[in-house]
């Protein structure tokens, strides 16, 4: 484990504790490794892409690109498949790619996170657009919201992105959704669910006056 140089934390204002418990927060390539199949699920899991603390995953072959030129959040958009060739396809700017991974992933006590591979991202390439951030229990395959700033040829299989994890601090109840839990691939937004619930229950309310 490496040493903590006090001096140069104390020049920060930050208590040396802090900076231990920090560390303590993203789980070591290690300490996944331990956890595999109890706490922490990855199907298929690769040790060569394991890494000192994170775990990379791979992309599918199967990508999602919306139909519709103005999207609304109050409705499902339609998006048209497109299967990824071997030989690569070539993405475009200004459009939004939604992909997925090949893993299948699991957490039962632990925060998973996703973020790009420092690779990837500097051929420009952003493998999600405010979407990293998972939930304690979420088990499913990760929809990716590729988009690219020069056009670049992207390839199935290609380990794209890495998935890490923070300890959770507290009680906790496990990520339960409608929406996205125990996914089968990609997936469009659904946030025209949140109107629709949104919608029920101001319908529920006024049912409920009516009859007081």
């Amino acid at each position: 484990m490496g040493k903590i140089d006090r001096s140069r934390v104390e020049t920060f204002g930050l208590g040396v504790n802090q900076i231990i418990a920090g560390f303590k927060m993203i789980l070591s390539g290690l300490e996944i490794k331990r956890r595999l199949n109890k706490e922490i699920f990855i199907e298929p899991f690769n040790e060569d892409q394991l890494g000192s603390n994170s775990y990379n995953l791979r992309l599918h072959n199967e990508l999602l690109v919306y139909e519709d030129d103005i999207l609304d959040m109050k409705k499902k958009n339609n998006a048209r498949p497109i299967i990824l060739p071997e030989e690569g396809l070539v993405l475009q700017t200004g459009n939004l790619y939604l992909a997925r991974t090949i893993e299948y992933t699991k957490t039962e006590t632990t925060v998973p996170m996703l973020e790009g591979r420092s690779s990837v991202g500097r051929l420009g390439l952003f493998v999600h657009v405010t979407a990293g951030f998972g939930d304690v229990g979420f088990h499913g395959y990760w929809t990716l919201e590729m988009f690219c700033v020069k056009p670049i040829r992207i390839y199935p299989g290609v380990e794209i992105c890495q998935i890490f994890y923070h300890s959770v601090e507290g009680d906790f109840e496990k990520y339960q959704s409608n929406k996205y839990q125990n996914n089968t691939g990609v997936q469009v937004s659904m946030l025209y669910k949140d109107f629709e619930k949104e919608k029920s229950q101001v319908l529920e309310k006024a049912n409920i006056g009516e009859g007081s």
